[in-house]
């Protein structure tokens, strides 16, 4: 720490570099640091322990007195005291640049992180000023370690003066704090006292005895909090220090030192601190300065994302993402990935002509993107129903996220491209007609640290009414985007229809319009000139538009299909590629490549794996086992991975500082590859790389060669086949519709459940009489062509179960009367509008009951044994899908369920998160799921298959246990602590209950008398008991699994499906009642009940256990020491291969 004085008349002042400046004679940094008030005068913009030592930042200071720069402080202060008349003689500018945290020993958390931020002491014959500058992004550390001690000290913002000394004491001065805690330290550069955000100003020097901050209640360009949350710190304070951090006016006397008049005198200029003084742009740092330290790549690598590369220019450093990744070299993300995008949506509107406005803050946005489609879907949830239906038209308050992530056209560029997913956006929406008007403000605060984009949103004005219940209709609009420096600017006119809902029969429909204004600012890199060669003048085409409100769960959904590129009319034949209108068929994880005319190849993105019609994570971790060293563990994440120290470990200084000076070619494109468009480079550490050809390429990754697929097949008979570069494509020929890879004659093509209705009700032509077609059976078809899950022979009166094909599956006949358990395997349709893509949203503690319904999994939280029904709520939307079979991992706080639609296993965070399939391959129904927590693997059954599985957790190692003597299985429960698994088997001809060890040992059945369709399974793991729900005999019942016996709990109940226990409950599905139902285990009476507020079948229930059950196996322990399966014995374990075993690297024993 050095100090550097400034003359002020009479006095001087000393500038620290541990971000104070001293008014009168400093104490030395350790008596000082972390204390507040100091014994002296300070004015602190951000009192910490820095380091500024071997070229860890700089200090610069300035005084200056011209004309620009006086005008400048004094335009700041007037914003902040509009009735002051103060006019500067001088000013004093300090500017902490880069400088570093102080770190404990051994401590590397903060290496990397800089702060940088200005003071600026403005002084008239009457008066002073302080202005605190904080640029956006530029507080990278909020606290420090201090010399002083071993603890994190965060730093501190505010006035300090000087103490009087007493023959037996000290008495404080008073002193004024405006931060000191992380949180409002992090939101400086967000908020102001000034309306403008990073700028707070503060008298301190004038008629006063104290220090006198600024308070302006305008709108700030920050939309996420305001200056009120700040200032309501603020106090006088004098009195002995104590452990609080300020005192009252009221509670002691004030004895204030007089106010400082900072005065300044004239001294010569010192370079190179001298600092130049410039007024910078609308949304950046008041003051800036330029050092003779050049900026480059040297000392700036930070700034530019760890997927990028950074050059050097003349003049500057500009960033650029590396190939595979699209953003504008600070904020880059993989090619074609999906993208998330997460915040918050406050507002103030009013509705028609009503005079109270609709008032909402803190409000969840959503949002997901299908990239490779430029499709968009947002949703924002707890609109009232009074504001839903009117925000309808305004689909581009999520439509900035589709012009982010838009399809870009060969020489164009998204939002992302251009802004990296940082800019501020202002606009304006004036409805035509009555003239009410709505501005919309919202700023992208680029990748957060769980790879989201986030934004903030605020709306403030007035919208035409729309009835509630009515509908609104959007036709595919164009939109131009003006682009000159750091500016995109658009305008338009849009037009929207209206349905009311009807009355006595009748719908009227009414079109509105209104004029759209908006402008984006964000800041670009001049130094390359090569981001002019995109045109200045874009096309946003928006086209698919979907609007939604659900007035049952008040969310308001948006989604649209978005491209850019030249301004056109359409016809040009580039804007009909399948990849820019989104009508390819390549994995939601990949890339499509557009070619000539109507080609395209489909490419997997950077960490997936495949055709590029279907990508697979490439799991890192397991591919190269030595990737994140020794003590440390390497997690496979989608599309990428994340190491992590084991406990008791840190990241070592010596691997990070050998990492720093290794090589990575495939970033700085030193390698030999092929070229990306063939080729792909992967890093695997230190300065070693491997290449491999891309899919659909043949050769060893230096050189590669387009495999044609045409050659092979793949197309139908009545269809061309075009190859291009990695990939080809199918097209039927005239008279022929379809894909490609089926072509049918041009009519619309009957499913083959209609057809066999058809003929067999003789619609079809002649084929039988009336007569002769009664006593035949005759298909049941759903309204989409697909067979009815469940058959029934209109004569016998016999019912069945069918498969998607219409096949009668083995086991599943039934007699007179008795409908079967059968599952659809056709997902049932999506709602009209978007969905947003699944993401689970983070449980509160406590333990809760997860239930699948249709495409979604819902949870109860339990209070005891009681179901608290009114914090009931969706933890996953799945559209599309049909879950089945739910289970729980209590130790990573994971839900795992089935999917027969797909069919496919998944599993997802509870803590939040997007889901991730984990076995989508040799599936035919899986339907039961078990979790073994301790041995950490994952059981199933598949009643198409008819056997039962195991696989470790993430879906790898899988294993087949049982493939013989089942007919349908269903339900399957774990006890690990024991060893022991469970399922059921609903075949009509013989159900049954059956058990084994975890291993597939010492198989028996457990009961096979007096069962009808034993659906559903439970293991209570505290009482041991076993307990199972039966829709044929309608009963619940349990037993131990050590003793004889069985207990009827329950009789004559409707139609249960799944049944999971907790305490002294039990808890079932029903699918006659919609409902999931408790019932007393010691009491057996029902107990409570809980209909979902939407009414269909309930399938598969679990318990989320707050804590794990108690006890291990002897998997518990480092896998119990197998190479692979580990699956667990009463009283030990059996080490097992997975069916796909390659090579002798695993070895089995007992």
């Amino acid at each position: 720490m050095w100090w550097l004085c400034i003359s002020l008349l009479e006095e001087a002042i000393s500038v620290a570099t541990n971000g104070i400046i001293a008014v009168n004679e400093p104490s030395s940094e350790e008596k000082y640091l972390g204390q507040f008030p100091v014994s002296f005068g300070a004015i602190a913009p951000f009192m910490a322990d820095l380091d500024t030592t071997d070229g860890r930042g700089n200090v610069y200071y300035r005084e200056d007195s011209s004309s620009d720069v006086l005008q400048l402080a004094s335009d700041y202060i007037k914003r902040g005291f509009p009735e002051t008349t103060f006019d500067p003689s001088s000013v004093v500018i300090v500017t902490w640049k880069l400088v570093a945290p102080y770190q404990a020993p051994g401590d590397h958390a903060l290496e990397e992180k800089r702060n940088t931020f200005q003071a600026v002491l403005a002084s008239s014959d009457s008066s002073s000023y302080a202005i605190f500058l904080y640029p956006e992004d530029s507080l990278q550390f909020y606290s420090t370690y201090s010399k002083n001690g071993d603890e994190k000290i965060p730093a501190m913002v505010g006035f300090s003066q000087a103490s009087t000394n007493y023959y037996f004491w000290e008495n404080p001065g008073s002193y004024n704090v405006i931060a000191n805690d992380e949180e409002s330290i992090r939101n400086l550069h967000k908020s102001s006292n000034a309306g403008k955000q990073g700028v707070w100003v503060f008298e301190i020097g004038s008629s006063s005895d104290s220090i006198v901050p600024a308070k302006i209640s305008n709108i700030l360009e920050s939309l996420e909090s305001t200056a009120e949350d700040f200032l309501t710190s603020y106090q006088d304070v004098t009195g002995t220090p104590s452990t609080e951090s300020f005192y009252s006016h009221q509670d002691f006397p004030t004895a204030k030192a007089p106010p400082r008049q900072f005065h300044v005198q004239q001294f010569p200029p010192q370079q190179p601190q001298v600092i130049d003084v410039e007024e910078f742009d609308e949304t950046g740092i008041v003051f800036r300065y330029h050092t003779d330290i050049q900026q480059t790549c040297a000392n700036n690598r930070h700034q530019c994302s760890v997927h990028a590369i950074c050059k050097d220019y003349p003049n500057g450093f500009c960033c650029s993402c590396i190939a595979g990744y699209k953003g504008n070299g600070r904020q880059c993300v993989a090619e074609g990935s999906p993208q998330r995008v997460n915040g918050k949506v406050k507002g103030r509107i009013f509705v028609g002509n009503n005079p109270v406005p609709v008032m909402f803050e803190n409000t969840d946005l959503h949002s997901y993107v299908v990239m490779n489609q430029g499709r968009a879907y947002t949703a924002i949830s707890t609109i009232p129903e009074t504001l839903g239906y009117s925000l309808l038209p305004l689909a581009s308050i999520g439509g900035i996220i589709g012009w982010m992530f838009a399809v870009e056209q060969q020489g164009y560029k998204n939002g992302f491209s251009v802004t990296g997913g940082e800019f501020t956006r202002q606009t304006e929406v004036t409805f035509l007609g009555n003239n009410e008007k709505l501005v919309i403000k919202q700023k992208f605060s680029g990748i957060d640290e769980h790879g989201h984009l986030t934004i903030s949103t605020e709306m403030e004005g007035r919208i035409p009414e729309i009835p509630s219940g009515s509908s609104v209709h959007i036709e595919p609009y164009t939109e131009l985007y003006h682009t000159s420096s750091s500016v995109i600017t658009s305008s338009s006119t849009r037009e929207y229809t209206v349905t009311e809902p009807e009355r006595d029969g009748v719908a009227s429909t009414y079109t509105g319009v209104y004029q759209w204004r908006q402008t984006i600012s964000f800041d670009e890199c001049l130094h390359d000139d090569s981001h002019y060669a995109a045109s200045a003048t874009q096309q946003l085409s928006v086209d698919s538009v979907f609007v939604l409100y659900n007035r049952d769960e008040q969310i308001l959904r948006y989604a649209m299909s978005n491209s850019i590129g030249p301004i056109s009319d359409g016809s040009a034949d580039i804007n009909r590629n399948p990849c820019y209108t989104g009508t390819h068929n390549c994995d939601t994880n990949a890339i499509c490549r557009a070619g000539s005319g109507n080609r395209f190849f489909c490419e997997c993105s950077i960490g997936f794996r495949g055709d590029g019609n279907v990508c697979y994570d490439v799991d890192e971790c397991s591919e190269q086992p030595g990737l994140c060293g020794n003590n440390a563990v390497c997690n496979n994440q989608p599309g990428t991975y994340r190491c992590e120290c084991v406990e008791g470990y840190e990241f070592c200084v010596l691997a990070i500082a050998a990492i720093e000076y290794a090589i990575n070619h495939c970033q700085t494109g030193t390698h030999n590859c092929d070229i990306p468009q063939r080729a792909q480079c992967v890093y695997t550490g230190g300065s070693a790389y491997i290449c491999t050809c891309l899919p659909g390429f043949s050769g060893d990754g230096r050189a590669c060669e387009d495999v044609d697929e045409c050659q092979q097949g793949h197309c139908h008979p009545d269809a061309f086949c075009y190859n291009t570069p990695g990939s080809f494509s199918c097209q039927c020929k005239a008279g022929y519709r379809g894909d490609g890879f089926r072509c049918v004659l041009g009519e619309v093509e009957k499913t083959k459940c209609q057809h066999e209705r058809e003929v067999a009700l003789g619609s079809g032509g002649a084929f039988f009489s009336r007569e002769i077609r009664i006593g035949h059976f005759i298909p049941q078809c759903d309204e989409h062509g697909n067979y009815l899950p469940t058959q029934c022979h209109s004569s016998t009166e016999y019912c069945w179960c069918v498969d998607r094909d219409g096949n009668e599956i083995d086991g599943t006949r039934s007699g007179p009367g008795v409908q079967p358990p059968c599952l659809s395997t056709a997902a049932p349709p999506v709602v009209i509008g978007p969905s947003v893509r699944p993401d689970t949203v983070p449980l509160p503690p406590g333990t809760h009951l997860l239930f699948a319904q249709s495409g979604k999994i819902e949870h109860v939280p339990l209070e005891g044994n009681n179901m608290k029904k009114n914090g009931a709520k969706a933890l996953l939307h799945i559209p599309d899908k049909v879950v089945i079979g739910v289970a729980y991992d209590c130790t990573d706080k994971m839900v795992y369920w089935t999917d027969i639609s797909g069919p496919s296993i998944s599993r997802a965070s509870l803590h939040g998160g997007e889901p991730t399939t984990i076995i989508k391959t040799d599936l035919g129904s899986p339907e039961g799921i078990a979790v073994d927590h301790l041995g950490r693997n994952i059981f199933w059954t598949d009643s198409q298959l008819d056997r039962i599985e195991v696989a470790r957790l993430d879906g790898r190692q899988r294993r087949i246990l049982f493939d013989t003597g089942l007919v349908n299985p269903r339900a399957i429960v774990a006890d690990p602590m024991r060893g022991n698994l469970y399922w059921t088997d609903w075949n009509r001809e013989a159900p049954k209950i059956e058990t084994s060890y975890m291993d597939g040992t010492n198989r028996r059945i457990l009961v096979k008398d007096d069962l009808g369709l034993p659906n559903g399974l439970t293991f209570d793991p505290y009482s041991s008991m076993l307990c199972w729900v039966d829709a044929g005999t309608k009963r619940l019942e349990c037993m131990n699994p050590n003793q004889l016996g069985r207990r009827k709990i329950v009789e004559g109940i409707q139609y249960p499906f799944s049944v999971t226990s907790y305490g002294k409950n039990l808890y079932y599905t029903d699918w006659r009642r919609d409902a999931v139902v408790a019932v007393d285990r010691m009491n057996s009476i029902e107990k409570d009940n809980f209909q979902p507020h939407k009414r269909s079948r309930l399938y598969g229930i679990t318990t989320a256990f707050a804590q794990c059950p108690g006890g291990h196996n002897y998997c518990t322990v480092n896998n119990g020491g197998c190479t692979h399966l580990c699956l667990a014995t009463p009283g030990g374990r059996s080490c097992r291969c997975p069916d796909n075993t390659v090579g002798v690297d695993c070895i089995e024993r007992n």
